[in-house]
């Protein structure tokens, strides 16, 4: 049929099948002998039957068999081979579709003595009859051949006989021993044949001017009539003998090997031929390939140029590299004359791979901006390799499937027989990684692996590709920010570059459990992020002051997630009247809060006083101090006038050992000295007061604190808390739920155990019906609670201070 060829070439019949066709394809071969029977091929009956299978320039097949191969007829000097092969899809080899293949070619041996070195078995064919003795015939070694009489005589007249000569031993298989031991046997009415596969037995390895020789003595007897006939089967073929130097091969075959000239005294060349694929080169056309053939007088010598016409390139794996290897399959044919055997012809199929070579691989990348889509070009390769899958973002994808995510893959071939593979992907796809640059540029990087498969060694190689593309479409976040009466507000409108952006103030990231805490509001719809602090905040920055008011102001940052550099800052000033600062109550008390401002860096809040200087804040932040204070105390002054009475202080701060100040925040409270306020009264008898007992839950909580400013509670991690006797402990009880204005905590009995339980002994009471307890020589100190940023209800919280004690028992002091 159209999908196979052949070809005879000398006494070896060749057919190749259609590389198109059967290329992606399981195949079976079977060799069909003359009874319709079909024997299939496995690698040990093709060497000992004379095929061989081999797959040449990248997916080229080709079948070889040998003219006396087990299964061809023989008929009037024409061998007919006949071959069945079953292709299929899978590996499974269903769904199969068979073949048939029948070729003949004319049979012909004029030489004595042919010798056959193919790619998988050594093949001996000596002319059937008794060579005539030479004069001054001294044989090598005698006792090898009269070894082999006595067994001959032994067997009956139409068995054949081998005797193998090995050094350590001589060993004699019938024809149907050496058949099961792998060995092939023909013959024709005039000529013997001994097959023998490179995996035999008795093979051996010799030596010849250095070059190795895979060889085998052996002597193959039967009886004719009342002769008992003898022909010397012996074999050697080289293994070796093939170097590489300055881009060049050079193959180098010696003449004359002992083991084919034993008895020899008399040799002549009569030709020596070279060709490529078993077809013989003329001198004029090596000479056009740059093929050199050297022949002295005792070797012979082929050069052949690496890249030469006639070999080809395929691809190599060494390590997980990519690579190539230059193949070229020789043949030399060496015909002699000797005084012995008369006419030899030895032929020797030599398929010649050099050493592997690694080749860098091109990535290009021709992403189309405008159309938005990665297009990256991986190659260039042979054409034995092909796309099999690819691992994106540690996933391993098979091409057919690619498309699902996003991945279109594209062979590109050349018209030299190169290819190219082409990946393309959307900007948009969720594997391709987006990165914002600078000012308006975003990075898009695709980051693939190939995976790729060799034909027909199956070998595989895998290609990282790494492919940016900078583009100018990058929309950073905007901001607008605006202020009311007590909070600043900064909105935050999202770009399409700060998915991973997350806002800071300093260094402090702004999450919704720590804008919590603070009372801060923290929106985020995904595509506007609203933040407000309120004007009295520990995270705010304020600037000097003035009659109109003070300068609030929200410095925030974007930062990037990932490698914690600072991408956007946005900030938000709002001026704010001195009146947020302090509360002048009608009952004389006054309440001002004093900010930490820009250009005092060193500033303790803590350190801050009134002009008397023992008067220091009930309630101090980072940022902020809290005074109350009578208008009458802490040397506030007095001023007088017809319709108003000022009442004026300063909160101060003073280095040490310097009594200039370096803060000063001046204030004053207002009191109108005539005032004329009417009151309705009407006069209502109100029933008696009630309590009605009721039932519900409340939720209390108990918590220690590390200072008397009650602003940092000690954590679950820091117990248990370590104190020095009669020192401070800070106690503070709050009623969490519910959140009624109406509702005020009141301590009845509080106290210590020596453990755990509640109800452990000894106790000591702390507090006793609302009170300290007197019998105690350091009693507890009550603390008032007053409104902040924290304590919306004051009357929900009792504050109390209790000195460090331990139990004991007269002198003993008791632990638990």
């Amino acid at each position: 049929t159209g999908l196979m060829s052949s070809e005879c070439l000398g006494n070896l019949l060749r057919i190749r099948l259609s590389a198109e066709y059967f290329e992606d394809k399981y195949l079976t071969f079977s060799v069909v002998d003359q009874s319709g029977v079909a024997w299939e091929l496995d690698e040990a009956m093709a060497s000992q039957c004379g095929y061989s299978i081999n797959y040449s320039s990248w997916s080229n097949i080709e079948f070889r068999a040998s003219a006396l191969s087990c299964h061809s007829h023989l008929e009037k000097d024409v061998f007919t081979v006949t071959i069945q092969i079953k292709s299929s899809r899978t590996p499974d080899m269903k769904n199969i579709r068979t073949h048939l293949k029948s070729a003949s070619c004319p049979y012909g041996l004029c030489s004595t003595r042919e010798l056959l070195c193919e790619s998988n078995y050594m093949e001996v064919s000596v002319r059937r009859e008794v060579p005539q003795t030479v004069k001054d015939f001294v044989q090598d070694e005698p006792e090898d051949w009269t070894f082999a009489f006595p067994e001959a005589k032994a067997q009956g007249a139409s068995v054949w006989q081998i005797v193998f000569h090995q050094p350590e031993e001589k060993k004699a298989l019938l024809v149907s021993d050496a058949w099961s031991a792998g060995y092939g046997l023909n013959t024709t009415d005039t000529r013997v044949l001994l097959r023998i596969p490179h995996t035999a037995a008795s093979i051996q390895l010799v030596k010849a001017q250095g070059i190795t020789f895979s060889a085998v003595r052996s002597s193959t007897f039967y009886k004719q009539q009342w002769m008992i006939l003898m022909v010397d089967t012996s074999v050697a073929c080289p293994i070796d003998g093939v170097d590489y130097t300055n881009k060049t091969i050079i193959w180098t075959v010696p003449k004359y090997i002992q083991l084919l000239s034993t008895a020899t005294t008399s040799f002549k060349d009569v030709l020596v031929e070279v060709g490529v694929d078993l077809h013989k080169l003329s001198a004029k056309e090596m000479a056009s390939r740059k093929y050199v053939l050297l022949n002295d007088s005792n070797a012979i010598t082929v050069k052949i140029p690496i890249g030469a016409e006639g070999g080809y390139y395929k691809t190599s794996v060494s390590n997980g590299q990519h690579g190539t290897k230059y193949t070229i399959n020789l043949f030399l044919e060496h015909q002699w004359e000797d005084n012995k055997w008369g006419l030899t012809k030895h032929t020797i199929i030599k398929e010649i791979e050099t050493p592997f070579e690694q080749v860098e691989l091109v990535i290009m990348n021709n992403s189309n901006l405008s159309a938005r889509l990665m297009n990256v070009t991986v190659g260039m390769f042979l054409p034995d390799v092909e796309l099999v899958n690819l691992t994106i973002e540690g996933a391993t994808v098979a091409i057919p499937k690619a498309v699902q995510h996003g991945y279109q893959t594209y062979e590109v071939k050349y018209n030299n027989g190169s290819k190219a593979y082409v990946i393309q992907v959307p900007f948009e796809a969720p594997t391709i990684k987006k990165q914002y640059m600078k000012v308006d540029m975003r990075a898009y990087t695709l980051n693939v692996t190939l995976a790729f498969i060799t034909h027909p060694t199956s070998d595989t190689f895998s290609v990282p590709v790494i492919a940016m593309s900078v583009v100018k479409d990058a929309v950073l976040p905007s901001a607008r920010g605006f202020c009311d009466g007590r909070n600043l507000h900064l909105i935050i409108t999202r770009g399409n570059v700060d998915q991973n952006w997350l806002p800071f103030i300093s260094d402090w990231n702004l999450t919704p459990e720590a804008a919590q805490k603070y009372n801060y509001s923290l929106r985020d719809n995904g595509t506007h992020l609203a933040i407000s602090v309120p004007f009295l905040s520990s995270h705010l920055n304020y600037e000097v002051f003035h009659a109109s008011g003070i300068t609030a102001s929200l410095h925030l940052t974007l930062k990037d997630s990932n490698t914690s550099a600072n991408r956007k800052d946005f900030s938000i000033s709002c001026r704010f009247s001195p009146s947020a600062l302090i509360q002048c109550l009608p009952n004389g008390t006054v309440v001002i809060t004093a900010v930490k401002v820009v250009g005092v860096a060193d500033l303790d809040t803590s350190l801050l006083v009134l002009r008397d200087r023992q008067c220091k804040p009930s309630l101090v932040t980072e940022k902020t101090a809290t005074f109350k204070f009578n208008v009458n105390t802490c040397g506030t002054s007095r001023k007088f006038n017809s319709t108003t009475m000022t009442y004026e202080n300063d909160v101060l701060y003073f280095r040490p050992g310097n009594d200039t100040p370096v803060y000063q925040l001046k204030f004053a409270c207002l009191y109108a000295i005539k005032q004329t306020v009417d009151v309705q009264y009407e006069s209502k008898k109100n029933p008696p007061p009630s309590i009605k007992p009721g039932f519900g839950s409340l939720g209390l909580s108990m918590k220690l604190f590390k200072e008397k400013s009650y602003s940092e509670p000690y954590q679950k991690l820091e117990y248990p808390v370590v104190k020095y006797l009669r020192e401070a402990l800070y106690f503070e009880v709050e009623l969490l739920q519910p959140k009624d204005e109406r509702l005020e905590l009141n301590l009845d009995d509080c106290w210590a155990t020596n453990s755990q339980s509640q109800d452990g002994l000894p106790q000591w009471p702390i507090v006793i019906n609302g009170c300290e307890n007197s019998k105690d020589s350091y009693r507890t100190v009550f603390h008032e609670v007053d409104y902040s940023l924290r304590v919306k209800f004051p009357q929900h919280l009792k504050r109390f201070e209790v000195m460090m004690f331990t139990f004991v028992q007269g002198t003993t002091l008791l632990q638990e």
